[in-house]
């Protein structure tokens, strides 16, 4: 084998060893606590990304009426506020130890300037590795777009859609 050839094997095995025996040594941060590796945040917001492009333009079948937007905020506060919180909310015990932390969608974290069809397929499919759940086994087409449209006009709510949502009752 000439030295070329046996360059070419050493520098695609010396990553894949090195890879290998970094996983079984207990190198890979895993805990919630854990930082994420340096291409870690790289490599999951570029593949998001590609995943989403064909559906940001996506548009709702419904409309952000009192109906639909009520309907929506008994779905967040039933499935998501466990994690995403509710307006004026302290973060629950299940938001403080989920890694990547879950945004808070009623405040900083609002997906408001996110396209609807965005918000509907990260609720519909749920990202991989983030502990956010896919919903398209557990809630109707009708109801993944209903909570979609909450969090798309959560900075317009109306007042008894915004006391409903405040309402200690999760009916």
């Amino acid at each position: 084998m000439n030295k070329l050839a046996l360059g070419i094997v050493i520098g695609i095995c010396l990553p894949v060893i090195s890879g290998y025996i970094f996983l079984i040594t207990g190198g890979m941060p895993v805990a919630t606590k854990g930082q994420p590796l340096p291409m870690e945040q790289f490599i999951a917001k570029t593949a998001i990304h590609a995943a989403l492009k064909n559906e940001i333009n996506k548009q709702s079948p419904l409309s952000a009426d009192e109906i639909n937007l009520m309907a929506g905020v008994k779905i967040y506060k039933m499935n998501c506020a466990v994690c995403h919180g509710l307006p004026n909310g302290n973060k629950t015990a299940i938001a403080k130890g989920l890694f990547p932390p879950p945004p808070q969608l009623f405040g900083d974290d609002s997906v408001t300037d996110d396209p609807i069809g965005e918000i509907y397929w990260k609720v519909k499919n749920g990202i991989r590795l983030t502990g956010m759940p896919g919903f398209t086994d557990t809630l109707s087409e009708t109801e993944l777009w209903q909570v979609s449209q909450v969090l798309k006009n959560a900075d317009k709510l109306s007042v008894s859609v915004k006391e409903s949502l405040t309402s200690i009752r999760k009916e």
